[in-house]
């Protein structure tokens, strides 16, 4: 089993990019793969509690992080400095996640054999 780490970079609804993401996370879980996700910059509004997904013509992916559990995806990390800049806090986000700080990014990713990043 490999362990695989997706970087996710954009927004929810900045095209369907973050829902092709979900996708292949969510199939990469499914082959019993050891599955972790980082998010940075605009990333953090994925697991924003409120968002306006139907409003800019897109379904929301609330649901689908909630069910990364499901798939044994249970290391989720977020980049602390991105929560900041995007005026952000725990108290925002739909799920509990682990904080990292951008200059232990690097190490967090050497810890992975197959990173993706989008």
């Amino acid at each position: 089993m490999k362990k695989y780490l997706f970087v996710l970079r954009y927004a929810a609804h900045n095209g369907s990019h973050a829902q092709e993401m979900l996708d292949v996370i969510l199939t990469t879980a499914a082959f019993d793969q050891q599955v972790s996700l980082l998010l940075l910059d605009d990333a953090v509004f994925q697991l924003k509690k409120t968002q306006q997904a139907e409003k800019h013509g897109y379904k929301e992916t609330g649901a689908i992080f909630k069910a990364l559990e499901i798939y044994d995806i249970n290391d989720i990390y977020i980049e602390v400095e991105s929560l900041q800049e995007h005026g952000l806090t725990s108290a925002d986000l739909l799920l509990s996640v682990n904080k990292i700080f951008r200059k232990n990014v690097a190490n967090l990713m050497r810890q992975y054999e197959v990173i993706f990043s989008a």
